[in-house]
């Protein structure tokens, strides 16, 4: 199984970039915390990036970063799909 790990913008809009992760090629991304299986208690760091250590964790285990961009990519056409099969 590929496992991918990325930082994408947060879903309130306000910039700040956090750690999605995607379990299968197929899977759309979704943020660190939608997966408590792989998910890690944050370091208490004030303005700390969320999920830096459930990306410590799972980089060791052997998952994959993938550019930011190329996420993104997969995220636009991974939307456009669900919206033609409806």
């Amino acid at each position: 199984m590929q496992r991918q790990m990325c930082w994408l913008s947060s879903s309130i809009g306000d910039g700040e970039k956090i750690l999605h992760l995607q379990t299968a090629p197929n899977q759309p991304w979704r943020p660190y915390t939608a997966f408590r299986q792989y998910a890690v208690p944050d370091y208490q760091i004030p303005g700390g990036s969320k999920g830096w250590a459930t990306y410590q964790k799972l980089l060791k285990a052997g998952w994959t970063l993938v550019p930011s961009a190329r996420a993104n990519e997969f995220a636009s056409n991974y939307s456009e799909s669900m919206v033609q099969n409806q």
